[in-house]
């Protein structure tokens, strides 16, 4: 019993739980080092960056990152060994299976994995690219803030109840920019075949047309071309704008259900009874 409390304890001050009043994040200690930690080491890792501040502070932003992945090795094992108090992960094995490859467990291992993989390997044995993704990675720290917004905690919710209409939206997206890139590669291919070179180098002038950007790198020369080169303008308008309704009507609905009170789930929208539970409903994200 007294780890079963000592548990429940650790959860309660690791996991970010929201005030049954109004509803926003209810924030302790814990919360408050652990988030400026967070945003001490996205400032670290952007500051290191800049040639003549790494070879002064080289050590001191070595010793910083050593503490940070300790401290943050410390929360990813404690939220680990304590999941289990929370109803989600009940289960002792598969409990916490389910939460290492959740959304904050995959950001919580990801933050510490580039310091140990790259501890484990020389710098020498890396390739250059491995080396820059790994310190690339870093910035998923950065994430981590998702559990300390209940802005971000919304957005998460709309992406999940319209995860269905994004995901067609996004295929026709998809969809158009092949259509798009095939039809520019085969009609400007013989006048230009130094930059139309195939379909896939065809698709960057497929996306920046797409998206209405127009860098002006590349473009179509011929009559046909600048006639196609407009249409898929003219329709990257309207196909873009579909994610960005379907966000929006997101929104709108979970507006009403924070209006709504207590008595409707914010995952799914129906009314909460006894055996429809925020943590129980098959619509949570």
């Amino acid at each position: 019993m007294a780890g079963s409390g000592l548990r429940q304890r650790v959860w309660e001050l690791l996991d970010v739980s929201e005030d049954p009043q109004c509803g926003v994040a209810d924030w302790d200690w814990v919360d408050v080092i652990l988030l400026v930690l967070i945003l001490l080491n996205v400032l670290a890792v952007i500051l290191e960056t800049v040639q003549s501040l790494q070879l002064r502070f080289g050590t001191a932003f070595w010793a910083f990152e050593v503490f940070s992945v300790g401290v943050f090795s410390v929360e990813y094992a404690a939220r680990i060994w304590s999941c289990t108090a929370d109803p989600r992960y009940r289960q002792p094995i598969i409990g916490r299976l389910r939460f290492v490859s959740s959304f904050g467990g995959v950001v919580d291992l990801l933050a510490i994995l580039p310091f140990y993989v790259s501890l484990a390997v020389p710098s020498a044995a890396l390739d250059l690219r491995i080396l820059r993704a790994l310190r690339l990675l870093r910035f998923a720290r950065v994430l981590k803030l998702a559990r300390y917004s209940d802005s971000i905690g919304r957005m998460k919710r709309v992406i999940g109840a319209r995860r269905g209409d994004l995901g067609v939206a996004l295929a026709a997206v998809g969809v158009v920019l092949i259509l798009a890139s095939s039809a520019i590669y085969y009609v400007e291919a013989d006048t230009q075949p130094d930059i139309f070179t195939s379909i896939p180098a065809a698709m960057w002038w497929g996306i920046s047309a797409l998206t209405t950007v127009g860098y002006g790198d590349i473009a179509p020369v011929t009559p046909l071309g600048k006639f196609l080169g407009g249409i898929i303008q003219l329709l990257g308008i309207a196909i873009f704008a579909l994610p960005a309704g379907i966000i929006a009507a997101g929104y709108e609905e979970e507006s009403r259900r924070n209006a709504a009170g207590p008595g409707i789930c914010k995952s799914c929208g129906r009314p909460l009874v006894t055996e429809n539970t925020p943590e129980q409903c098959s619509d949570s994200f």
